[in-house]
Parts: C-alpha cells; sequence; structure tokens
C-alpha cells in the first residue's frame, strides 16, 4: 500500500485516493495513510459474527467513497462471493506466487518446498475464486540455492513493489481490458 501511495505521489498520478480501510487498528498502512491525508477507517473483523456481515459493512463503507478501484494491499482475509461480485472488474489484489502456482497462505515455503527455480508475485483481478482471477502482472525471481523463505519472501516483496504501483496506474490511465478472462493492456499513446 505505501508503494502504491508513494508512486501516485511521485509520478504525479491524476487521481485521488480515497481511503485506506483496515480490519485491524494496528494495521501499519493506517499510520502512513494519515501522515499523507488519506482518510482511514478501521472496521474490526471480530465486531461481526458471520463473513458475509463483515462484508456488508465493508462494502456500505467502500462504497460512501465511490471508488473507481478497490486495491487489496496486505487484507489478508477471505471475502465473499457478493462482496467480490460487487467490485468484479474493478478490485486489484497481489499474491506473492505466480499464480496458477501455489494459492493460499505460505507460498514461499510451497514454492521451496517444491523444489521451483523460479518463483513470484502476481497482481489480478480478484474474482470469488481464491488467488485466481484475470492477471495483470506478474514478476519472477530467482529461488537460489541456499534460500530460506525470509530470503526468498524479501526478493519477491522487493518486486511486488514495483508491479503492483504499475499495474493500479494501468487500472487508472483505463489502459486494462479483459476479454475472455485475459488482461490486454493497452499500449500508450504519445501525441
Amino acid at each position: 500500500m505505501q508503494a502504491i501511495l508513494r508512486a501516485a505521489q511521485d509520478e504525479q498520478w491524476p487521481v485521488q485516493i480515497a481511503a485506506v480501510i483496515s480490519n485491524r487498528a494496528d494495521a501499519p498502512g493506517l499510520a502512513f495513510a494519515a501522515q499523507h491525508g488519506i482518510p482511514t477507517v478501521v472496521i474490526s473483523s471480530s465486531d461481526f459474527a458471520s463473513r458475509q456481515a463483515f462484508d456488508a459493512v465493508l462494502q456500505t463503507r467502500i462504497d460512501a467513497y465511490a471508488p473507481d478501484l478497490v486495491v487489496l494491499a496486505g487484507f489478508m482475509r477471505i471475502l465473499t462471493d457478493a462482496f467480490v461480485t460487487h467490485y468484479q472488474g474493478r478490485m486489484l489484489n497481489i499474491h506473492p506466487s505466480l499464480l496458477p502456482s501455489f494459492v493460499g497462505l505460505a507460498t514461499h515455503k510451497q514454492a521451496l518446498l517444491a523444489g521451483v527455480r523460479i518463483h513470484g508475485a502476481t497482481v489480478h483481478f480478484v474474482t470469488p475464486q481464491l488467488d485466481h482471477g484475470p492477471i495483470v502482472a506478474q514478476v519472477a525471481v530467482p529461488v537460489l540455492p541456499a534460500d530460506t523463505e525470509q530470503t526468498l519472501a524479501a526478493r519477491v516483496l522487493e518486486q511486488e513493489h514495483q508491479i503492483y504501483p504499475q499495474a493500479v496506474r494501468w487500472f487508472c490511465e483505463d489502459r486494462l481490458t479483459i476479454v475472455d478472462g485475459i488482461v490486454h493492456i493497452a499500449e500508450t499513446t504519445t501525441v
């Protein structure tokens, strides 16, 4: 989230970041957003009896800002199908693997146990199927013989901070279209 905010400011994207919303009051992104004058909201998921109830309130709070795009960045909750469908085609997520490989949690451990030589990250549109959806961008990093989960995670995260802002910018520039489940990125035009 911080990498996206910094890129938007540094590169002067013609966008307004409406709010940063978290289900955890201790999320570091909330303080960072507040320091940059961005409204913050905390909706504690533990205050709700069901995932559906939480998602309904979350959706209402998001919709109050009328965003063109919802960006999941460190939001580690499985969202209901109804919530995801409501934002279909305008909600992005990043996953620390080269999807469709290694869905779910502990992706770096999964990669090391599988003995893959290349690992990475994927930015994708969110669909009801967990860690699937049309792929916007991917980046690969080599898996080194001495890698641990931590060293591999650090190299992947460094690359995530590059591709996620880029994917968000493409969306904001209206360069992304989805045709038959495949994302197409329009070339930039210069005048």
